[in-house]
């Protein structure tokens, strides 16, 4: 055993002997207590620290250690915190959906990202090591992120090092260019159907949300015309590559229209470029910023869904006086990204385990969807893939009219399947009813059950409520 266990092993010991005794009552001494629990005395000494900081004991200099006890506290009344908090921002329900990790138990078909088979351990491990022992691990950075890990992540967006930011994940990163590209109280244009985390974006940036209707080929530019003459928004978030949860890729055609309503409004388009390594059938397109000379779309990229979740690493990519303001804002935020996750990010994209990571990772996830797709095409009409993503992690499902999905959802979790409710991937009310189910989470076996789960749960609802 080593010392930190038996540290741990003698604090619980102490712990139980501090419950039987009363406040203010006095623990033997560390040179007794060694004795007598045959420690060392820094073993004991290292004990009771871990129980000083719990607040069960306090340690008096020259007089030994004493049990704590605490003040007895009123009742406590929050009523006061309603009124002045006022109106909630954040839609807690997207948000409860969104940030659902489930059991060990349950079968994980709503994760956003990569199951740990999936990720590049070893490689991770090692250049997190490496960089542990980096002379710089430790130290300050600049705000803007490292030189090296900018100019690499600026690559993909044929972009310079300086117009590059590196922030701590992609949700901050869409919080942080809302909030600093508009006012609150502006309005956004998010297509529909949308990832929720956008939505919560907005709210948290207190922006006001209009949806514009998006099919198998993305934003649809009439109704996005239209937006923008109605509510003068000054900016457009769109997924122009493997949309979440529709799959959907933004034609070429579309593309050029997208642009050119940008430009003649004035607008900004925020590009979440979360699927940029993850095209399954062919290379996702290229990313609309480098179709934008005139600093009109600002692309938003991440690593933790190609990577793993706690490499919280993302860049924002923005030309002219918008990058530059949201490269001062940056300060506001925090004073920099740890530099000891930015040198393990740069040494892992600089490896050669990089390119055989992501290779591997694709056909691991090809595999699975094509699973995915098998099932659920196995349980229609009750489930019904409208189609096949090219790329991406999710499959969007449809079920019959009349099938409350929240309610679905609740009954798959309690049947131990964790499933996207489709209506929190619409902004308002939803055309039709949908869940979105994730391939990247589950193992093979674990998708064709959590999909039989699912398809006899819908044919219950799909016959009741004919």
């Amino acid at each position: 055993m080593n010392d930190d266990n038996r540290a741990a092993e003698i604090a619980e010991l102490l712990r139980r002997r501090a419950e039987t005794m009363a406040v203010g009552d006095r623990l033997p001494g560390v040179r007794q207590l060694s004795r007598e629990l045959a420690a060392s005395a820094a073993t004991v000494s290292a004990a009771l620290a871990r129980l000083t900081a719990l607040g069960l004991v306090r340690a008096e200099p020259g007089r030994g250690t004493f049990v704590a006890g605490r003040r007895a506290q009123p009742e406590p009344d929050y009523s006061w915190q309603s009124q002045a908090l006022g109106r909630a921002r954040v839609d807690p329900r997207r948000a409860g959906r969104l940030g659902a990790h489930g059991g060990a138990e349950d079968i994980q078909l709503s994760w956003g990202y990569t199951a740990a088979e999936l990720q590049p351990t070893e490689a991770l491990r090692a250049q997190a090591s490496r960089a542990a022992r980096s002379a710089r691990a430790w130290s300050m950075v600049p705000v803007a992120g490292l030189p090296d890990l900018r100019r690499v992540l600026a690559a993909d967006y044929d972009a310079e090092p300086g117009d590059v930011l590196v922030v701590p994940g992609g949700q901050q990163a869409l919080v942080f260019v809302l909030r600093t590209l508009a006012e609150p109280g502006d309005t956004v244009l998010v297509e529909s159907p949308s990832y929720p985390g956008a939505v919560l974006a907005a709210q948290a940036a207190g922006l006001e949300l209009a949806a514009v209707p998006a099919d198998l080929d993305g934003i649809r530019p009439d109704l996005l015309a239209d937006a923008l003459e109605r509510t003068r928004a000054r900016v457009v978030y769109l997924q122009p590559g493997c949309a979440n949860p529709t799959g959907a890729v933004l034609s070429p055609e579309r593309r050029a229209e997208v642009l050119a309503l940008a430009a003649e409004h004035g607008a900004f388009v925020v590009e979440d470029d979360w699927a940029r390594h993850l095209g399954l059938d062919g290379p996702t397109p290229l990313p609309l910023l480098t179709e934008d000379p005139h600093g009109h779309v600002v692309s938003i990229a991440t690593l933790t869904k190609v990577v793993a979740p706690g490499l919280r690493i993302a860049a924002v990519v923005a030309r002219g006086p918008a990058g530059e303001r949201l490269r001062t804002a940056r300060i506001a935020e925090d004073m920099c990204v740890p530099a000891l996750l930015q040198e393990t990010a740069l040494g892992l994209l600089t490896a050669p385990a990089w390119p055989r990571h992501l290779k591997v990772l694709r056909a691991r996830l090809t595999e699975r969807r094509d699973a995915m797709i098998d099932h659920v095409r196995e349980h229609g009409p009750h489930l019904r893939l409208t189609h096949p993503p090219r790329g991406g992690i999710h499959l969007w499902v449809r079920v019959p009219e009349g099938v409350d999905t929240a309610a679905l959802a609740g009954a798959a979790q309690a049947a131990g399947v964790l499933v996207g409710d489709g209506a929190h991937y619409f902004v308002d009310e939803p055309p039709a009813p949908y869940v979105r189910l994730s391939y990247s989470a589950a193992s093979e076996p674990q998708i064709a059950e959590g999909v039989r789960r699912l398809a006899g749960l819908v044919a219950e609802r799909a016959v009741s409520s004919a």
